[in-house]
């Protein structure tokens, strides 16, 4: 069967619905894991907590923090739910306790604040800057720009611009390279996480950002693709979580192995593909990460080697590794993708300390599953 990208035809597929299940179970199964993660009648499974009358914030339950990874997520996850408040609260917040104006970082975002708010450091992690700005630009389209903070299209393009000039009047880095158009892993240095690139938000920043930015965004959006493929085994398609700018796993502090980050990238290929359906899109990475995994016992899925040489250590997020290789089906198709799909359905959210990564990839997943993640475009 043949699909057009959802970019032009604006349709969705459910493919959890493709492969046999109720529309109405699916239905009902979307909104309740939307209560699960943000309502606190469900304290076992819950990560979003409200504070005082206008904030909130995403608690990484792990360790115990409050990190734009989980900021940006829950907005993307508050706008594609259309809930207005969570969406404003997290923004507020984020902008309130997050935002940095001073420093060689200022404009951007310190990636970990207590729950109290302070920071607990002052640096940035591009992966949130870039989910924050594709999340205002899909409020802003949604919902229509307000005053202040809450002008968001405005907020989205200032930090775009920010994200690709900043260091040009020696006032800090930028958080993409300027000569290959690669997202860095933090804005100081010069090498990436693959995980981190998203070829399908570099498309739309293209048509949204500022006029003097778009070209960059188009070529970020090449450079990306062919990054993903490079940056993947050629045999298994695992990917490192840290590699240098020609793929090559970077194995600083022990980060050049398949670990809880590269489980993202079978998102990111994905959702490219269910969103532009580029040809460039590297699509044979998801159906090399399905095979890799399809004789697995998911009990002891494990930390590995990008060629598939398993560690001792357990994998520290399980359920979020189910759940990534489960969207991975957007791109793909037949056994595998069917045994992924079906893992993925019978398998619970996570309860516990460790559930807010694997919860928040759990959601994702059956939002692009269902046909809910979508792009939100200006009216």
């Amino acid at each position: 069967m043949s699909y057009e990208a959802a970019f032009t035809s604006r349709n969705y597929r459910n493919v959890l619905e493709e492969y046999g299940y109720d529309e109405e179970l699916i239905t009902c199964k979307v909104e309740n894991m939307w209560k699960q993660l943000f309502d606190s009648s469900h304290p076992e499974t819950q990560i979003y907590f409200s504070v005082d009358d206008d904030l909130g914030y995403m608690l990484d339950t792990g360790n115990d923090d409050v990190r734009t990874e989980g900021m940006s997520y829950g907005m993307m996850m508050a706008v594609q739910m259309n809930d207005k408040d969570i969406f404003d609260r997290l923004w507020k917040w984020s902008m309130t306790y997050m935002y940095m104006e001073e420093g060689e970082n200022a404009g951007y975002f310190a990636w970990s604040c207590a729950p109290d708010g302070t920071k607990n450091a002052y640096g940035p992690a591009p992966d949130g800057e870039e989910y924050f700005a594709l999340a205002l630009f899909f409020a802003s389209h949604r919902w229509g720009d307000g005053d202040g903070i809450f002008q968001y299209s405005k907020h989205a393009k200032d930090l775009l611009h920010r994200c690709i000039h900043k260091g040009e009047n020696n006032d800090g880095y930028p958080m993409w390279n300027p000569d290959n158009k690669l997202i860095k892993f933090v804005p100081s240095v010069e090498f990436s996480d693959p995980s981190y690139h998203l070829p399908h938000f570099y498309e739309l920043f293209a048509l949204w950002s500022y006029e003097e930015d778009r070209a960059l965004w188009k070529d970020a959006a090449i450079a990306s693709r062919q990054y993903i493929a490079t940056s993947a085994h050629p045999v298994t398609g695992l990917a490192p979580e840290y590699a240098f700018y020609d793929g090559t796993p970077n194995h600083i502090r022990g980060f050049g192995h398949f670990f809880s980050d590269s489980y993202r990238v079978a998102c990111n290929v994905a959702l490219d593909y269910e969103w532009f359906r580029d040809n460039a899109c590297p699509v044979v990475v998801n159906e090399k990460i399905q095979a890799f995994f399809a004789d697995k016992d998911p009990d002891d899925y494990r930390r590995y080697k990008i060629d598939g040489e398993p560690f001792e250590e357990k994998a520290l997020h399980p359920v979020g590794l189910i759940a990534t290789n489960a969207m991975a089906s957007l791109a793909t198709s037949g056994d595998n993708a069917k045994k992924c799909i079906d893992l993925f359905w019978n398998t619970p959210v996570r309860t516990g300390k460790r559930r807010y990564y694997d919860n928040c990839l759990y959601f994702f997943s059956l939002l692009a599953l269902s046909g809910n993640f979508k792009i939100w475009f200006p009216e």
